[in-house]
């Protein structure tokens, strides 16, 4: 009996231990220029902590990964030369066990950013020059992150504005800190704003009129359309409802579309080198040019360049720009390698994982804090425009996944979803974000990298797009009398 006891004790305690940590593994250090960036990814098998610091003679950045061990191609140590102003060398081991520690050998004083992100999980450093001397007088605008207007044909002789858009202002430059702050997972990095347009001067007084030699024909009143155009009142929704944007004839004449990720932020990669910050960049910027000579619509992109903009920066433009419609467009990923297909969101809550997954995923940029919870449950509960949005991702979905399924028979229909983005959250026009396919399946992930899929791809969106408008009250031209 006092052996059994014995037994049992021994057991109770071995179970009552907690498990051990999980080890990680490094499994690759990849480096990239853009321009007078360098960017180094040091990729790890799973979720990971970090800390990092200084050192000086000679100077040098480190980062220790705990809870992990190198494993580049089967190699415990790695060490690379980096031709470049910015770098002389990349070391990785394993300093103490169960602690892999990265070294990244500076050439003189550099201005270090760190962050860590996921699908992959990976830590990235950007490693740029310091910026010295006395500032310009007058600093040049930053294209890399003003909204960039697409050319517009006249939809609504109603609405046929031509927009004023402030030339931006520089990006602030963040001196860089000597010393990197201890068990902060995540460095801060750069949030651009738009501001506003500065009052415009009064405008001079009128020159003295000049009497023309030939009369001018009088300009035709614009308080009204032409007179080969006929006003088609909008249809009820999908649910048979009368919106308000349909019972007061609301029309559509400015849309933006944004490009999911950008800059440091590279989104979601396949494995044969498919970038999704890349992707869904090349298929807006071929979705805005239908919209703008097609529709006739007015185009905002929320970057046109691989450039970072913040999640919630982006529904603040399209509000401050008083756009009619929000397309956020993304590339999706999976565990799973034989998933592919399209899917659509709209904004709401929801208790499906797989949706929760996605959303978690492309939130993980936000740089909302705890204390706004309540606040983004307000905006998502009082989301005054969800019927029309639920109506827009429908046609979108509807018309991606005629073009997907010929791609892939049988595969059914993802659907339209909903999940708390937060890149929708505080729109005040239609908003939807929409998956236009899976890097992470080999076969869908070649047939991304193609530019006419990517056409094709941006032809199906649009006629999603078009189908919405067309519920939509608008002008249509009135046909011709043909002559006898």
């Amino acid at each position: 009996m006092k052996l059994v006891a014995g037994v049992a004790i021994s057991v109770l305690a071995l179970l009552a231990q907690p498990p051990a940590p999980t080890i990680r593994s490094v499994t690759a250090v990849r480096h990239k220029v853009s321009g007078d960036t360098l960017r180094v990814a040091i990729e790890v098998s799973g979720e990971f902590d970090f800390r990092g610091d200084f050192l000086h003679n000679p100077e040098r950045a480190y980062y220790d990964i705990p809870r992990s061990r190198p494993n580049i191609d089967s190699r415990r140590t790695f060490s690379e030369d980096i031709d470049s102003p910015l770098l002389k060398r990349i070391r990785v081991a394993e300093t103490v066990p169960g602690v892999t520690r990265v070294v990244l050998d500076l050439n003189g004083d550099v201005q270090v950013n760190a962050s860590r992100l996921s699908n992959p999980f990976r830590l990235v450093v950007e490693l740029s020059p310091i910026k010295t001397g006395p500032a310009p007088a007058v600093a040049p605008p930053v294209e890399a992150a003003s909204p960039v207007l697409a050319p517009r044909r006249q939809w609504n002789p109603l609405a046929a504005k031509t927009p004023v858009v402030a030339a931006p202002a520089p990006p602030p430059t963040l001196a860089p800190s000597p010393v990197l702050r201890a068990h902060i997972p995540e460095f801060p990095v750069f949030k651009v704003e738009w501001p506003r347009p500065d009052p415009l001067p009064p405008p001079p007084p009128p020159p003295a009129p000049v009497v023309p030699l030939v009369a001018a024909e009088p300009a035709k009143p614009t308080s009204s359309p032409a007179a080969s155009e006929t006003a088609r009142p909008a249809v009820r929704t999908l649910e048979g409802k009368a919106s308000l944007t349909r019972v007061l004839g609301l029309k559509l004449n400015r849309v933006v579309i944004d490009a999911g990720h950008g800059g440091h932020d590279q989104g979601t990669a396949g494995d044969h080198g498919l970038i999704e910050k890349e992707l869904v960049l090349d298929v807006s910027l071929r979705l805005g040019k239908l919209i703008s000579e097609q529709l006739g619509a007015e185009v905002i992109y929320t970057r046109s360049d691989d450039s970072f903009v913040a999640l919630e920066r982006r529904p603040q433009l399209a509000n401050e720009k008083k756009a009619d419609l929000f397309l956020s467009v993304h590339a999706n990923s999976s565990p799973y390698p034989s998933v592919a297909g399209v899917e659509t969101y709209v904004l709401n809550f929801t208790d499906s994982r797989s949706a929760l997954d996605v959303a978690m995923r492309e939130n993980a940029s936000s740089q909302k804090s705890m204390s706004e919870l309540h606040d983004i449950i307000q905006k998502i509960t009082a989301h005054d425009k969800a019927q029309e949005s639920r109506d827009f991702a429908k046609d979108i979905q509807a018309s991606l996944h005629a073009f997907s399924v010929k791609n892939f028979p049988g595969e059914d229909d993802r659907g339209v979803k909903q999940a708390p983005f937060v890149v929708l959250v505080g729109t005040t026009m239609p908003a939807v974000l929409t998956e236009i396919g899976f890097v992470t399946n080999a076969k869908e992930e070649a047939l991304l990298k193609k530019p006419e899929y990517r056409q094709k791809l941006a032809d199906a969106i649009f006629r999603g797009v078009a189908r919405y408008a067309e519920t939509l009250s608008h002008f249509d031209s009135a046909k011709a009398p043909s002559g006898n």
